[in-house]
C-alpha cells in the first residue's frame, strides 16, 4: 500500500502508524518532521507552509515508488502538512514497513532527504519581528 496525503488538519499519527505493516514485516519504521520553537537564532512562534499540490502529487509519487521498488517496502505512507503549523505539531510524517529493518531505514532517509530536495513544498517561518521563506533545500 502506499499513500501520499496532504492536509492542513494535525497528522493523526497513531493511525498512520497502525495502517503500516502486514504480516510480512520485521521493521515498521517511522519519521516525524516536527515544528521547532527555534530558528536562525530567533524564537519561532508558528510555521506556514505553501504547495503546489499537483506537481508536488507527481514528484512525492516518484519518490514514493523509487523506495518502494528498490527497499522492498510492503507499505509507504507519507503526509505533508500544509497551512499553519504550531510549534510541536508534526509537519510530515513517513511511516514505512519492510521485511528487514536496514531496508526500512534507507527508504526513510531517502525519502525525506529527496522531499525536502525536490517536492514544491515552501517553509515560512514567523517570528515575533517578522517572518522569512526558509530556501535552503539541503
Amino acid at each position: 500500500m502506499k499513500q501520499i496525503i496532504f492536509q492542513k488538519e494535525p497528522i493523526n499519527i497513531e493511525n498512520a502508524v497502525k495502517n503500516t505493516g502486514t504480516d510480512r514485516d520485521g521493521a515498521v519504521v517511522v519519521f516525524i518532521g516536527r515544528a521547532r520553537n527555534r530558528s536562525n537564532n530567533k524564537d519561532v512562534n508558528f510555521l506556514e507552509y505553501e504547495i503546489y499540490e499537483s506537481m508536488a502529487y507527481k514528484e512525492m509519487e516518484k519518490i514514493v515508488n523509487y523506495a518502494v521498488k528498490n527497499w522492498s517496502l510492503n507499505n509507504c505512507i507519507v503526509i505533508h502538512r500544509y497551512g499553519r503549523v504550531n510549534i510541536n505539531e508534526a509537519s510530515i510524517l513517513i511511516s514505512l514497513s519492510s521485511p528487514h529493518r536496514e531496508e526500512a531505514y534507507k527508504a526513510s532517509r531517502y525519502i525525506i532527504d529527496t522531499i525536502k530536495k525536490t517536492v514544491p513544498i515552501w517553509k515560512k517561518e514567523f517570528y515575533s519581528d517578522g517572518s522569512i521563506w526558509i530556501t535552503d533545500r539541503s
